[in-house]
């Protein structure tokens, strides 16, 4: 079972604290903390260490659940799961700004928690595991495409949010072209030497290969020049 480790509780409600502390202690999952303001979860947050916050919208205070995590998102990377008892477009539209991990409505069971909160932990590993392998992509002093698309020179590989790409062996060698060239426009006279040598081919072989690999990766940047070639361009 995918749980955090330690978990911080805001919620305003002492009857609903103790419930979500009985609910956890039945799990490997220790509380870090337990807080029914923004003031105290702002004074102790930095000394804490969290895997997760279980934030109820409304609390005492000022500053609400929604405004507490908007200061804790701009300082800390902590996923965040929101309890709320209003469903209504707006609070929904509000909080979605904050691209929290989950939420929990009231009133709710043990198994709403714990599902949503697996669920929600599970997402915030496999974000970061992405994350990390675009990070060591990068380090690689190696063509960043754009914010989706890496390519490792040392590999002749493309990568796709950090996943590689599989491509064929013609769209392959098309690619690498324009990635050794990138920002400068290859003829299409190179780019037919470069993929198919002495080989016979169609008038139209070279587009239908472009036309592949755009529709494979409609975000790879890849322009056309009108009767001179194609070029990936990151400008």
């Amino acid at each position: 079972m995918t749980m955090p480790k330690r978990i911080v509780i805001v919620e305003d409600e002492v009857i609903t604290q103790r419930f979500l502390q009985d609910i956890f202690g039945q799990y490997d999952t220790t509380i870090a903390g337990c807080f029914d303001n923004a003031g105290d979860v702002m004074a102790n947050i930095k000394d804490m260490k969290c895997d997760m916050i279980l934030m109820d919208i409304n609390i005492k205070g000022p500053v609400d659940g929604i405004q507490l995590a908007r200061k804790i998102l701009d300082k800390y990377e902590i996923p965040i799961v929101f309890i709320t008892a209003h469903n209504d477009d707006e609070t929904v539209e509000e909080t979605l700004e904050l691209s929290p991990y989950g939420f929990i409505c009231k009133p709710f069971t043990s198994k709403d928690v714990i599902v949503t909160i697996q669920i929600a932990y599970k997402r915030y590993l496999a974000h970061n595991k992405v994350l990390e392998v675009k990070d060591e992509i990068a380090t690689n002093q190696d063509i960043i495409v754009s914010e989706k698309y890496t390519y490792v020179q040392d590999d002749s590989q493309l990568y796709e949010d950090g996943k590689p790409v599989d491509l064929t062996k013609n769209q392959h060698m098309l690619v690498s072209v324009l990635m050794q060239n990138i920002n400068q426009t290859v003829s299409y006279d190179t780019l037919v030497a470069t993929i198919w040598g002495d080989t016979p081919i169609a008038d139209s072989a070279l587009r239908t290969l472009v036309y592949s690999v755009r529709k494979l990766l409609p975000a790879l940047p890849i322009v056309s020049h009108s009767k001179i070639g194609y070029a990936l361009e990151t400008e």
